[in-house]
């Protein structure tokens, strides 16, 4: 009788006009994220490929390896990100490293072309959140009332049919109508990925597989909302308002209102106030170098290079001085701006927990490689780059250069041999490591578990309120 049910449903939802509207936009627009995604992804590579060719040819023809005060590296674009971007797009990309001092990262996506800033990316986190979850009211909102409506709700009780088996019938239908305008499109945008060069290894194949079974869990979630509603109420204009209401709210406010009630509770110093407090402090310590440098007293010495190199080490060991206070000092302001962050995010997350929508965001962003966690992992290995950059500006000019210290050359004759230009490809490479989708696997199933919680609590409410539904 179940299977019975099933058929009748799908049946149902297949010849109907909702279906048919529902698989033409989803079509359109989960093909039209694929395009555009691989579009981006190809132009973001031309441009990661451009910059460092560009980064390299303004050494071209320098001589000297000290004169490498700007060289910079580059956050490489990941094909999984043009499908669900994250904080992909809002990072910087690009981070100027020095032998020494502090990283940070620069020229965001956004900020770049602002205008994608105002509107954001068409994506498969946008697809699954906001239109799938619409589309789950719509096909949900009536499956009681609004068989009771049509009297058909009746007259299949006329028979002996059970009251579990048909809501379960009645759900699963309408779940497996749903996932058809869902899995049809993402399967022909799987195959237009190819046809831009771009090709997903093992670990993004398991990711984006994962990041479709929240899609779907979230898309399963609103359709038991929609079922839950409608068993409650009598008519079916009650329970599409009250649907919609529920989405606006779920999916609109309480990501946004999460944001906001997280940033009045829990306050961050800015990244301003925290500059303005190194800065001053970066001045106090300079002033008291001064006074040292004023009266400093060179070798007595003929010879010209020994005066020199006397005087360059005198001014590194008062840079690394100056480093090791400034680095303290950093180390904590860091640390207490970073811990306040992490507060602050772990109340927004807690709030927006409310929404299933902000739940898949949040699982697909982990997952994906694409969370808040990707400006830390890119900072991070910025920075075991900065020591081998170090090493390697130490071991070819005798000393560590960066923002802390400056180098005092020689004028050499005019007869002597031109020296040779130096080979800045000789320089350590720097290659970033995307985020896996082991380490953001935690973090996934919890956001996941709690997704599957609102999916058997709302079919839970549901069968509930159908074992009580009047029928006739």
């Amino acid at each position: 009788m179940v299977r019975l049910i099933i058929e009748k449903e799908l049946r149902d939802i297949f010849t109907s006009s909702k279906f048919l509207v529902t698989f033409g936009i989803c079509s359109v627009l989960i093909i039209l994220s694929f395009l555009i995604g691989a579009r981006n992804h190809q132009v973001a590579t031309a441009q990661y490929e451009a910059s460092k060719r560009a980064n390299d040819l303004q050494y071209e023809g320098v001589t000297d390896w000290t004169r490498v005060q700007e060289y910079k590296i580059f956050l490489p674009p990941q094909p999984l990100a043009t499908l669900v971007n994250g904080v992909a797009n809002d990072i910087g990309r690009t981070i100027e490293v020095r032998g020494r001092g502090e990283l940070r990262s620069q020229d965001s996506r956004y900020g770049d072309d602002p205008i994608f800033a105002l509107f954001r990316f068409l994506d498969l986190e946008f697809i699954f959140s906001i239109v799938l979850t619409l589309f789950a009211i719509l096909f949900g909102y009536d499956l009681i009332n609004g068989e009771k409506e049509r009297g058909t709700l009746r007259l299949t009780f006329s028979n002996a049919i059970p009251r579990t088996g048909y809501i379960i019938a009645k759900f699963i239908g309408a779940f497996l109508a749903l996932a058809v305008p869902l899995l049809v499109p993402i399967l022909a945008g799987i195959l237009i990925l190819p046809a831009f060069g771009i090709t997903l290894a093992g670990d993004d194949w398991l990711k984006l597989a994962l990041i479709i079974g929240a899609g779907i869990i979230t898309v399963g979630a609103f359709l038991a909302l929609a079922l839950f509603v409608s068993a409650s109420t009598e008519r079916s204009s009650t329970s599409f308002l009250v649907l919609l209401s529920l989405w606006i709210v779920m999916v609109m406010i309480v990501p946004r209102l999460s944001v906001v009630a997280a940033d009045q509770i829990v306050t961050v110093p800015s990244v301003d106030e925290i500059n303005s407090q190194k800065s001053r402090f970066m001045s106090q310590i300079w002033n008291e170098d001064r006074g040292r440098m004023n009266s400093y007293t060179p070798p007595k010495s003929q010879n010209v290079q020994e005066v020199m190199a006397g005087f360059n080490k005198f001014m590194q060991e008062l840079a690394d001085a100056r480093e090791k206070k400034f680095n303290e000092l950093s180390a904590r302001l860091n640390e207490e701006r970073t811990n306040r962050q992490a507060e602050q995010q772990m109340l927004a997350m807690l709030v927006s927990g409310v929404s299933p929508s902000a739940l898949f965001t949040l699982a697909a962003g982990e997952i994906n490689g694409t969370s808040l966690r990707m400006e830390r992992a890119f900072l991070e290995q910025a920075k075991e780059y900065q020591r081998q950059y170090a090493a390697f500006m130490k071991e070819k000019t005798g000393m560590n250069t960066g923002g802390f210290s400056f180098v005092v050359r020689m004028v050499t004759d005019d007869d002597a041999a031109p020296p040779k230009p130096i080979n800045i490809r000789e320089l350590p490479q720097f290659a970033f490591t995307p985020l896996s989708a082991a380490s953001g696997l935690g973090a996934y199933t919890g956001y996941t578990g709690v997704l599957a919680v609102y999916l058997l609590l709302f079919f839970a409410g549901a069968y509930r309120s159908f074992q009580r539904y009047d029928v006739r």
